[in-house]
């Protein structure tokens, strides 16, 4: 697989002279800001990897477009982002940084040498690892200050959330997520049906089967941070109990997979909360949308004041 990646990479990024004067062309300009297709292609190679997409194959044209131009759009919302940070006179402090990977280094359960060691493997740099957080946190206190306060979550919407799912209100706090990567020679249906029935364990099918991390632990990934997951994670972990574990389900479009939501060290059922210890849950879970909508708008907001030139 990682040999594979490698020379994905090297097909899109040490092609020739004419694929070379390609990349340098320019894509976009936002605001005076350049985007070149290099920084396009480098923005979208994860996801066609993902999706084992070839930007040179003229029968995967359409389906690399699209991965392109989603990517261009989250190169265009960054800049705008930064730009309007530069504005309001927000930073982010390499304090801040340094504490988001001792966070994920803690998570992964991971010392320095070995954190390191995985970015290699994933063919990923530290550099752009702190890239990518410094513009995730500058993109949270930009949302702290410009939408956050126009999000309103009543008392009234949070009772009538509560009667309707007070059976499914757990503390979510201390949760740990598992993760089990089946190797693609296993039988992961056989597999599956044993944790089902108790006869063998999520963590002991992770021990023997699991090729993602942390198999060593049983699968465990650490402490879920609702506030961080992906889309997909977060739909599957949102609608779990402590103690399930869920059906089998594709990752990376290509290997089967389970996950677990549990407590350590806890062997009973987690007891529904009250209204009143479920009111910070219930708020986090109905402002999050409010937010996510409040600040599509915002960013619609500064696409209509910007001077946007895409040419792709």
């Amino acid at each position: 697989m990682k040999k594979a990646l490698v020379m994905f990479v090297c097909l899109l990024l040490l092609a020739g002279s004419a694929q070379a004067a390609q990349l340098n062309k320019v894509a976009a300009v936002v605001n005076g800001k350049v985007i070149t297709m290099f920084d396009l292609q480098k923005a979208a190679l994860p996801d066609l990897a993902r999706a084992r997409l070839n930007p040179n194959d003229p029968k995967q044209a359409k389906q690399v477009n699209e991965v392109l131009r989603k990517a261009l759009d989250m190169l265009i919302v960054n800049i705008l982002v930064e730009q309007e940070a530069r504005r309001l006179g927000v930073t982010v402090s390499d304090s801040e940084v340094d504490q988001e990977l001792v966070r994920l280094m803690r998570e992964r359960r991971l010392t320095r040498a070995q954190f390191e060691e995985q970015l290699k493997r994933q063919n990923l740099s530290l550099a752009d690892l702190r890239e990518t957080f410094e513009r995730n946190i500058l993109r949270q206190k930009i949302m702290g200050m410009q939408v956050g306060r126009k999000v309103v979550v009543t008392p009234e919407e949070i009772r009538d959330y509560y009667e309707k799912h007070k059976n499914e209100i757990f503390d979510r706090k201390g949760l740990h997520m598992g993760l089990l990567v089946y190797h693609p020679n296993v039988n992961a249906s056989s597999i599956a049906a044993q944790i089902r029935s108790g006869k063998m364990s999520f963590a002991e099918a992770a021990r023997k089967y699991s090729i993602a991390p942390n198999k060593e632990k049983g699968g465990d990934m650490g402490p879920v941070e609702w506030d961080r997951l992906n889309e997909e994670f977060a739909e599957k972990l949102g609608k779990m109990r402590p103690g399930d574990v869920t059906p089998i389900f594709t990752i990376q479009n290509r290997f089967k997979a389970q996950m677990a939501l549990f407590r350590p060290g806890q062997t009973g059922p987690d007891k529904p909360l009250t209204l009143e210890q479920a009111t910070p849950i219930i708020d986090g879970i109905l402002r999050q949308p409010k937010a996510m909508e409040r600040f599509d708008e915002y960013v619609s907001q500064l696409r209509n004041r910007a001077v946007i030139d895409i040419r792709l």
